[in-house]
């Protein structure tokens, strides 16, 4: 089915043309290159899957409610818009909320494939080069998941929110080859990994659960590829250099921020839009949502050194600024080991049953025999 079918609000142009800037670049060193780099592509190489085969798409999901939501966390909840709806009304718009989320994941991984692919254009070190070019590879099978999740399971599509659109636009227009680091691996998707853990911890649907347990296996290494180029080449730059970037982060960061009010949703069911953000700014569940989003970027983003008197200010305005001392190669551990052991359980699981059905088969041949 094309996705123009299932759009609840079709984009106003099918395609976004984002004229590219910068160089192409070429290294001509082939056997040299940083060892963490090399063998963080190695491990990309290892690491590559099919999502055709990988996940279980025989699992049933109700549209209505494909997260397991809970009341508490719509947006509505305690409002006397949620009073007034019935029990379809709540579960239409649940099915709307999560469409939005998954929604602006797919977009993103698009994104993120784009910028992958121009990493591998544009940084000037071949290690960097190869392991971009597993990262797209990545991105693309992010995309075709949350792609195929949507249009079969959820039955609706969202256009890309602005605020998303922005930062994209800002990142790949930038002719600088660190921005699509920045911008993608340490802002977009350190944003997008603490939002998918935040869904795969507490979700107990086990469709969505593969798919971002699967998902953030990958994304783990994204950002750790990230963190070792950005720290490597941030270490050369001038105070003033550095302070640009800074800039770059702290806008990228509110856009960030302020996408998270969904108000395309609200104003799908009737809501006008100032109120509509009024009511998500109310919610106690979106405020807590947001504050533990930065999880994953204020920590990345200290570690690569931007942490500017500005900067730091802008995160205590925020409310994250204590995000900085998390542990972040532990979560990403964490990413990996739930990952391996929700295919341990599956496979463990589906072994027993081929076990079971064998001997059946050997106890019904004995039947026979007798």
């Amino acid at each position: 089915m094309p996705t123009n079918d299932v759009y609840v609000n079709n984009p106003s142009d099918p395609l976004w043309q984002v004229p590219a800037s910068g160089a192409a670049r070429f290294s001509w060193e082939y056997d040299d290159g940083r060892e963490r780099l090399l063998a963080l592509y190695q491990k990309g190489k290892d690491k590559q899957w099919d999502g055709q085969k990988r996940i279980d798409w025989d699992l049933d999901v109700d549209p209505h409610d494909p997260l397991g939501t809970p009341d508490e966390a719509m947006t509505l909840y305690g409002t006397p818009y949620w009073d007034k709806m019935t029990d379809r009304d709540k579960g239409v718009m649940r099915q709307h909320f999560a469409s939005w989320q998954f929604s602006q994941f797919l977009h993103g991984e698009q994104g993120a494939m784009i910028c992958a692919a121009r990493i591998v254009e544009s940084v000037p070190d071949l290690d960097a080069k190869f392991y971009s070019a597993t990262q797209t590879m990545d991105e693309a099978r992010h995309a075709e998941i949350y792609g195929r999740f949507l249009h079969e399971k959820i039955e609706l599509v969202y256009p890309i929110n602005d605020k998303l659109q922005s930062l994209l636009g800002d990142t790949l227009r930038d002719s600088r080859w660190d921005m699509p680091y920045l911008g993608m691996q340490v802002l977009i998707e350190g944003l997008a990994l603490a939002a998918f853990g935040m869904i795969r911890d507490t979700t107990d649907k086990p469709l969505p659960k593969q798919i971002l347990a699967y998902v953030m296996q990958d994304e783990a290494r994204h950002v750790a590829f990230g963190r070792m180029a950005l720290r490597d080449y941030y270490k050369q730059l001038t105070d003033a250099e550095l302070r640009e970037r800074e800039e770059f982060v702290i806008e990228g960061c509110y856009l960030m921020r302020d996408r998270l009010r969904g108000e395309e949703v609200l104003e799908n069911f009737g809501i006008p839009k100032a109120e509509a953000n009024v009511l998500s700014e109310r919610s106690e569940f979106l405020q807590l949502f947001r504050k533990l989003l930065f999880s994953r970027i204020v920590p990345c983003v200290k570690d690569i050194g931007l942490w500017g008197k500005r900067l730091q200010q802008a995160y205590v305005d925020m409310g994250v600024l204590e995000m900085g001392d998390s542990n972040l190669d532990l979560l990403m551990a964490q990413d990996e080991e739930i990952a391996e052991q929700l295919d341990a359980e599956r496979f463990a699981a589906e072994e027993g049953e081929r076990v079971a059905e064998v001997e059946e088969a050997i106890e019904a041949g004995r039947g026979l025999a007798d």
